[in-house]
């Protein structure tokens, strides 16, 4: 099979100001507001993943998983190493990310699946598909700044998994709505998972991993901690976080 997502010693460093000074002049007046550290996210990570894999990242808060999936999506950029992603990309990283306030929610349809590269013609075709999988359809015409945030994510995720991507990547997405949406989210993810899309998920919730993913990788500080079976690595990772109970 061949490989949708490669990663290869990915190092991922931020800046991190103690007291950053807001313009030129205070930074010449006051020097000391410059001091900064720099905290290395993530240490030469590597790893492969096949085309129609699904993969969940998994790992305590601040491990580095969220950046990998940043970086995968090319949000951000690698301090060191290298991201080839093959294939058309869609992404559910922040809730609501693309939309704009005022225009409604079919408005927002065509901006979102316009960015994800789809044509007018195209959106066209999808149209009562993606608002009937959201179930928004009495609100559909109301500007999105009225809507829930369980709102927001089922247009979000509606517009994702109709865009036909090649991978998906979803960063803890399916925490927010109801437990009947999310029913209806995991379905539709195993349904294009088995077409061939390749999905991988950040998610604090083994269950949800365990039900979608055939594979996890933990992370733990910035490095690759174990990578294989869902239940294996999550054994370990469960047994580990007891540890630090």
């Amino acid at each position: 099979m061949e490989d949708a997502i490669v990663v290869s010693h990915l190092t991922k460093k931020f800046k991190v100001y103690f007291d950053k000074a807001p313009n030129l002049k205070d930074k010449v007046l006051f020097l000391k507001r410059n001091r900064h550290e720099t905290r290395t996210v993530l240490d030469d990570i590597s790893f492969s993943i096949k085309k129609g894999q699904a993969v969940g990242l998994i790992g305590k808060n601040g491990c580095g998983k969220s950046t990998t999936l940043k970086l995968l999506t090319k949000i951000i950029y690698p301090s060191a190493g290298s991201v080839t992603v093959n294939g058309k990309v869609s992404a559910l990283i922040e809730l609501g990310a693309g939309f704009h306030p005022d225009m409604s929610g079919r408005e927002n349809i065509y901006i979102n699946a316009a960015i994800f590269g789809l044509t007018k013609k195209q959106i066209d075709a999808k149209l009562d598909d993606i608002i009937n999988f959201s179930g928004l359809g009495e609100y559909i015409d109301n500007p999105v700044r009225t809507y829930s945030s369980g709102m927001y994510m089922r247009l979000a995720f509606a517009v994702a998994i109709n865009v036909e991507a090649e991978v998906l990547f979803i960063d803890e997405i399916l925490a927010v709505g109801d437990a009947a949406f999310q029913e209806k989210c995991f379905n539709k993810l195993i349904e294009i998972r088995d077409k061939g899309t390749t999905i991988v998920i950040v998610s604090h919730s083994l269950g949800q991993i365990e039900k979608i993913c055939s594979r996890s990788i933990w992370i733990k500080d910035g490095k690759i901690q174990m990578d294989g079976a869902p239940a294996e690595v999550h054994a370990k990772y469960m047994e580990w976080m007891q540890g630090l109970a």
